[in-house]
């Protein structure tokens, strides 16, 4: 009895170690893509070699003049207006600024291969109509992510630093910020916003999985909207005196009612 009670533990812990390892295998390799990446923006630069009348840009190891380095320059330049000056008031603002653009820029590079290995570690586990749910949203996702964060890049970004401006000017305050705070605030505001898009996106997913349906979406409007604010209220930095975050509620707002509109087709779809 003792040697068969073994034997069956021994073959329930294998399939769970197996499991483990390949889990540890996967993150190991979604990890080291992330941080290529983040080496490769950080401690890299792009420069134009010639050959044979050819430019080709090549990588080249330069922290001054990094790729990081250049996307800094490219915020300061279209995000902040001219008379709002930037102070390095840390020994350290610079390379923390570096860090923080480095590790989203490498994290949005390496997210198809995060993708990819999650979806190796999950995908034995589905059904086919599953496997093909999931593989019709990663595109989805994307788009809505990209259009998120370009929408907190031109319009919220932009319109807060013209506040912040016209308000510190108007207490007669001389109008600086520090570097590292206007670095995180790029940052914070492009990854939450893209991440706010989402919003139609998980609707969908609720339906197309049979979790809510979708006349419950649009009967719930109203708490749909009152959603769409809170969203806004948690992800804005609440330094415009509710102009930013009528905004984000707004256009959330306006997305929750496509969502309504795409969990009807999905329901359609699904029947």
């Amino acid at each position: 009895m003792t040697e068969k009670t073994s034997e069956l533990q021994k073959s329930g812990e294998r399939p769970l170690l197996e499991h483990l390892n390949e889990l540890i295998y996967r993150a190991r390799r979604a990890l080291i893509s992330l941080v290529s990446a983040f080496v490769i923006f950080f401690f890299f630069g792009i420069k134009e070699v010639s050959f044979n009348g050819f430019n080709f840009p090549i990588l080249y190891p330069n922290l001054f003049n990094s790729i990081s380095s250049y996307f800094i320059r490219l915020f300061i330049h279209t995000e902040l207006p001219p008379q709002l000056k930037l102070l390095n008031l840390n020994p350290f603002d610079t390379l923390f600024s570096a860090a923080y653009v480095s590790f989203f820029l490498s994290l949005f590079i390496a997210m198809p291969i995060i993708i990819h290995e999650i979806w190796g570690f999950v995908s034995p586990g589905l059904y086919e109509n599953e496997k093909k749910m999931a593989k019709s949203l990663i595109l989805p996702a994307f788009v809505l992510f990209a259009a998120g964060s370009s929408f907190a890049y031109f319009i919220i970004i932009p319109v807060m630093m013209k506040f912040v401006l016209l308000y510190t000017t108007s207490l007669g305050v001389e109008p600086t910020l520090s570097l590292r705070a206007f670095i995180n605030t790029v940052m914070s505001l492009m990854l939450t916003v893209g991440l706010g898009f989402e919003y139609p996106l998980i609707m969908t997913m609720l339906t197309m999985a049979g979790v809510v349906k979708a006349e419950s979406w649009r009967r719930n409007w109203r708490y749909g909207v009152l959603g769409a604010f809170i969203i806004a209220w948690f992800i804005s930095p609440g330094t415009t005196g509710g102009v930013i975050e009528t905004t984000i509620g707004v256009t959330l707002s306006t997305l929750y009612f496509v969502g309504v509109a795409s969990s009807y087709l999905a329901q359609k779809r699904r029947k």
